[in-house]
């Protein structure tokens, strides 16, 4: 999900060191939307997809509104704390001005997730030409400059091994559904999620290439349901037809993964069904805490969350921080849902299983 980004990189150096004895990887490789996205955009001098102002981060330590699209910690962020690690690893762009954390032998992982983005190129584009998000296609070839330099630190055999082991999480898909869904092509849907699911396929491809051999993959949620989106449904309810993309999708990517792991018997995936830990959660909200699963907690379906708009107290009890993205609470629900989940959210394993494989 996600239209914008995070980060003041001032103290990222020493907060986000992320070498923990208990790690269950080595590593932990991010890429993505702005579900996962922790500060990308915020190298981006003329992106508009950015979350680096109050009130976001709130609730993140000293209140500071690092970029991610939330009042605190993000899906990543709780997904690495589960794997061992304090958080999400630092964003790439922050790495490749400071290859001194590559080299070290506490490196554990870089996130190259960009708000706003999505597995086509032109997703999250804006026509002026400027660039506004970091594709999937781009994120992919920025691990492969950190590959480069793992091979040259630790040596060939040595980068293989500790990347198999490292766990490879990819949350995306969202924006490029919700671009074909709001411009009324006129591609027909079967052929546009398939286009999505070719393009796909050949990135996952690159990556096992690249050394990947452990895949955490989160399919899109009922966007359907979003405040944004919930407006242009007279009913207030969600809108079924972008629901029903969503679920096209996973099914698409659940296909995708079982022939991948077919072709290479020693990738190890997890699929994530975000569609239905959601549904799960706006159909029964209160066994999770949740009083309020349908309005942002910060500013409201027209006014965006930014420095003059009104936010919620009562932040743990809402699902939506903003129009689209979830809350600090919500996030650590889903991440660990994902962890430690059964299989109807979760197949064929979760993600404590994945990193134990």
């Amino acid at each position: 999900m996600g239209k914008k980004i995070f980060l003041v990189v001032l103290c990222l150096a020493t907060v986000l060191d992320l070498h923990l004895a208990n790690a269950e990887v080595p590593a932990v490789f991010i890429l993505g939307d702005s579900t996962a996205d922790t500060g990308t955009n915020n190298f981006l001098p003329d992106s508009k997809d950015r979350a680096d102002f109050p009130p976001y981060g709130i609730d993140f330590p000293h209140s500071r509104p690092t970029g991610r699209f939330s009042n605190g910690l993000n899906s990543a962020d709780f997904l690495a704390k589960l794997m061992g690690f304090k958080r999400s690893p630092l964003p790439f762009f922050y790495l490749v001005n400071n290859t001194k954390f590559i080299k070290r032998p506490s490196f554990r992982g870089a996130n190259f997730a960009s708000a706003g983005s999505g597995i086509l190129n032109i997703t999250g584009q804006t026509k002026n030409g400027l660039k506004n998000v970091v594709p999937l296609e781009e994120q992919i070839g920025q691990f492969s400059s950190i590959y480069s330099e793992l091979v040259a630190i630790k040596g060939q055999a040595s980068a293989e091994v500790f990347l198999s082991k490292s766990l490879f999480f990819i949350s995306v898909g969202s924006n490029d559904i919700f671009a074909y869904y709001l411009s009324r092509s006129t591609v027909p849907k079967q052929e546009f999620i398939a286009t999505l699911g070719f393009i796909y396929d050949s990135y996952l491809r690159t990556l096992y290439k690249l050394g990947a051999r452990k895949f955490g993959i989160i399919s899109v949620p009922p966007i359907g349901c979003c405040p944004a989106l919930r407006i242009q449904n007279t009913t207030g309810g969600c809108l079924e037809d972008l629901n029903n993309l969503a679920l096209e999708f996973h099914s698409m990517i659940n296909t995708q993964l079982i022939k991948l792991s077919t072709d290479y018997s020693d990738m190890k995936y997890s699929l994530g069904n975000a569609y239905e830990m959601t549904i799960n959660v706006l159909d029964n909200p209160c066994p999770f805490g949740f009083k309020n699963v349908s309005n942002p907690c910060c500013g409201d379906e027209r006014t965006p969350c930014g420095p003059n708009a009104t936010f919620c107290s009562n932040r743990r009890e809402y699902l939506f921080w903003d129009s689209v993205h979830p809350t600090q609470a919500a996030a650590g629900l889903a991440a660990r849902t994902l962890y430690g989940g059964e299989l109807r959210f979760v197949s064929p394993i979760n993600f404590k299983q994945l990193a134990d494989a």
